[in-house]
């Protein structure tokens, strides 16, 4: 059954109870990584493996997205400032537990690259928060891996 989340800001990415943070460099450019991010909302979907189903909604101000195993969420963007930053926050989605998520894709410069930092940021029931801080290795080996199947998709685009 869906519900609604509490709507919270950017600023949930710095002060949420629970907060994983990974980071990776890869070798696109930051304009290529925020184009994927930001502009290519259906393209999350060929290397994020979690990813079934992403695309943009409203005006493009907001996103649903559809991962493995059923879960389902209707999202709103926070931030989207080219090659910088790309947050979005979860309104509605049937993953129990689930009180509030913000997602943040930080982007920097890094040698001839991009050093991509997400940070996940989340509060819900005390299961929920537990359930995420043992979750945590699963959560950054996904990242690693969609990041890395992401640093080859931009690589054999722009090749």
């Amino acid at each position: 059954m869906a519900h609604r989340l509490r709507p919270v800001g950017l600023d949930f990415a710095e002060t949420a109870p629970v907060r994983l943070v990974f980071a990776r460099e890869v070798t696109a450019p930051p304009e290529a990584v925020f184009r994927a991010l930001a502009e290519d909302v259906p393209g999350w979907a060929s290397w994020f493996p979690a990813v079934t189903l992403a695309r943009p909604s409203g005006d493009g101000s907001g996103r649903e997205v559809r991962l493995r195993g059923g879960t389902r969420f209707q999202e709103t963007v926070l931030a989207a400032q080219a090659a910088e930053v790309y947050a979005y926050r979860v309104d509605v989605t049937n993953a129990p537990g689930v009180r509030a998520l913000v997602e943040e894709w930080r982007l920097t410069p890094a040698g001839k690259g991009t050093r991509i930092q997400w940070t996940f940021a989340a509060d819900g029931s005390a299961p929920f928060r537990l359930a995420l801080k043992l979750g945590r290795a699963g959560l950054g080996r996904a990242f690693r891996d969609a990041v890395r199947a992401l640093d080859r998709r931009l690589a054999s685009t722009h090749a």
